[in-house]
């Protein structure tokens, strides 16, 4: 597997580790989310790292099998 696929794999996976870590001891509802603006833009930008590194991914190999690919992206 090509190198660069495996750090765009590992930004994703860090990316998602680190809004699970934001809900650790937290029993946050989504009014909750929606009204705390730090916590929200720290989530969307994890997001953001994610549809960014599948679109890369995707552009690099577009026989690499990510499910709902252009979903994510988008």
């Amino acid at each position: 597997m090509d190198e660069k696929i495996l750090k765009w794999l590992f930004d994703i996976k860090y990316a998602i580790d680190e809004i699970d870590s934001y809900f650790v001891d937290k029993t946050y509802n989504f009014d909750q989310y929606r009204s705390n603006l730090q916590l929200k833009r720290a989530v969307e930008r994890d997001l953001e790292i994610i549809g960014e590194a599948v679109n890369r991914i995707f552009k690099q190999d577009v026989n690499f099998q990510i499910d709902n690919a252009k979903k994510i992206i988008g």
